[in-house]
């Protein structure tokens, strides 16, 4: 089976994928019975309109189901593994070495899914704007990026190796 770079995909170590799979477990099972819980014990206190408790527990239960539907969406697009690499070009999975143009800084990061946290290394998304910009990019090639105040930075990109683990 040949492999392409899509956008969509997560590539997860098996730890990872376990520990992301175990945790959607809990959240739509035992999690859900305890937040149910709770719930139906702050109801009981009695007026809803000025029970801290049940305010509490609704919204406690709206944040587990919004991580509940981002963990099914990233387990979904999960591919356990390592992401195809080639020596050199930026992709997931891959340590890279930036230099910001115009400044002697570099920067090593493990290019991957920030699920990645594991990573005895700073982990950059391929989703985030750095990401995104050098992926594909060659060890030489420069790119260019918007920070969140709108100001562009420009790097180049001196080493892109197979991530060896910790």
């Amino acid at each position: 089976m040949t492999e392409t770079r899509d956008a969509n995909v997560t590539w997860l170590t098996q730890e990872a994928y376990d520990r992301l799979k175990h945790e959607l477990d809990y959240l739509t099972g035992e999690g859900r019975i305890e937040i149910a819980a709770k719930i139906e014990a702050a109801r009981e206190e009695g007026d809803l309109r000025e029970n801290g408790g049940y305010h509490a527990a609704k919204e406690e239960q709206g944040k587990q189901e919004g991580r509940v539907l981002q963990l099914q969406q990233i387990l979904q697009n999960a591919r356990v593994g390592e992401a195809p690499r080639a020596e050199g070009v930026v992709g997931p999975g891959m340590t890279v070495t930036i230099q910001f143009v115009g400044d002697d800084e570099e920067v090593t990061f493990l290019l991957a899914s920030r699920e990645e946290s594991g990573a005895p290394i700073d982990v950059y998304s391929p989703k985030s704007p750095l990401g995104a910009a050098i992926n594909g990019k060659k060890v030489g090639e420069k790119a260019k990026y918007t920070l969140p105040n709108g100001k562009s930075m420009s790097v180049e990109i001196l080493d892109a190796t197979p991530y060896g683990g910790s």
